[in-house]
């Protein structure tokens, strides 16, 4: 969801502790991306943050833990959705940054994805993140009511994942080639049929 995991956090106040977080964070990014997730142990990520373990496991406690902490921190951040004047070109926006997130060297957003399926802590932290993301997008949504552009009523949460639903399908799980045209050709397909009411309450047969 726009933006994905990869997505720059505020900046802290400094100090040690706040540069141990950022070295042990980066650590587990950079072992998840190597190494995949069954290599992914809080002694490699010490060892190769370069601090003792003990800090890391009486911060973290496990890697559970750790891919919390990344994941939180990627919603950490002052990202809001673009707004470029109508709902088609809003869409295809947000869906080029997932798809660019999607597609980066190194994987990171597709390996945390991955991660989430192994660890309980980090799948809850996942949820997290993209509820926040749906919350920050729903101005989208709304500006477009505004404009005239979508019925009142329109579900902000069931037309976001509509409209990057199909990148996620098929970068994530078909692992298809990237099309560069898919983040425009998703958005404009949800955007019409939200123009339709596909995401709108249906009319009780009483109102009819």
């Amino acid at each position: 969801m726009p933006s994905t995991p990869t997505a720059t956090p505020a900046r802290r106040p400094g100090g040690r502790t706040a540069r141990i977080r950022a070295q042990v964070l980066a650590a587990v990014r950079a072992q998840l991306v190597e190494h995949g997730y069954d290599e992914l142990t809080v002694d490699a990520v010490a060892a190769r943050a370069g601090v003792h373990r003990t800090t890391v496991y009486r911060r973290w406690r496990d890697v559970g833990g750790l891919l919390a902490d990344v994941l939180d921190e990627a919603g950490d951040d002052g990202w809001r959705p673009p707004d470029t004047g109508s709902l088609e070109g809003d869409l295809a926006a947000l869906n080029q940054e997932v798809f660019d997130a999607l597609t980066a060297d190194p994987p990171i957003t597709a390996a945390l994805i991955a991660a989430s399926f192994r660890s309980e802590e980090a799948a809850r932290a996942l949820r997290r993140f993209w509820e926040d993301r749906y919350t920050r997008c729903e101005p989208v949504v709304a500006r477009a009511v505004q404009r005239g552009e979508i019925p009142p009523g329109t579900d902000p949460r069931a037309l976001l994942i509509a409209a990057t639903a199909p990148l996620y399908h098929r970068l994530v799980l078909l692992r298809t080639p990237p099309d560069p045209d898919l983040p425009v050709q998703a958005a404009r397909s949800t955007a019409r049929a939200a123009t339709a009411g596909a995401f709108s309450p249906e009319e009780s047969p009483s109102a009819r």
